[in-house]
């Protein structure tokens, strides 16, 4: 922004500069011609015309500032077309990284509810594993008990 201001700044200084080259170089012919053709004109008529040059400058001064000013307009409205595009983009992009958010939310609440579905699972199993083991101990502990009373009898 301060490059911008500072640009607008430099050729604010470059016109007026450009203008009072013009009006030196104007007074100059204008000099040099009052010298050639001096005229002695009455005072009313000199008035008259003084009035009209200096109109004529104060026009030309004010039809400069109007154009300066239609390019400062200009410069300020692509400069708001420029930032209402970059929010649409913004917005744009803003509104992708939500549903992206959204999505990988899903799937993470979808991930941890096949874990917990497994989690179960492998409880179950271990369950029905632990069941197993018991049953095998006992039947084992059967098997011991049955053993000892097989190997007693026969020797009896």
């Amino acid at each position: 922004m301060a490059m911008e201001e500072r640009g607008k700044g430099s050729e604010r200084w470059s016109g007026a500069i450009t203008n009072l080259t013009e009006m030196a170089s104007n007074l100059e012919s204008l000099q040099k011609l009052l010298l050639k053709k001096a005229v002695f004109v009455e005072e009313e008529t000199f008035a008259k015309a003084s009035l009209s040059s200096e109109q004529a400058r104060t026009i030309k001064v004010l039809e400069q500032r109007v154009e300066t000013l239609e390019r400062e307009l200009d410069a300020a409205i692509t400069a708001a077309a420029r930032a209402r595009s970059e929010k649409r983009q913004a917005e744009a992009a803003q509104k992708a990284a939500e549903l992206h958010a959204q999505e990988i939310t899903r799937e993470l609440e979808n991930t941890t509810k096949v874990f917990e579905l497994h989690m179960e699972e492998l409880r179950a199993k271990q369950d029905e594993i632990s069941k197993r083991d018991e049953e095998i101990k006992v039947l084992q502990a059967i098997i011991q008990t049955l053993g000892g009373k097989v190997s007693h009898s026969a020797t009896g």
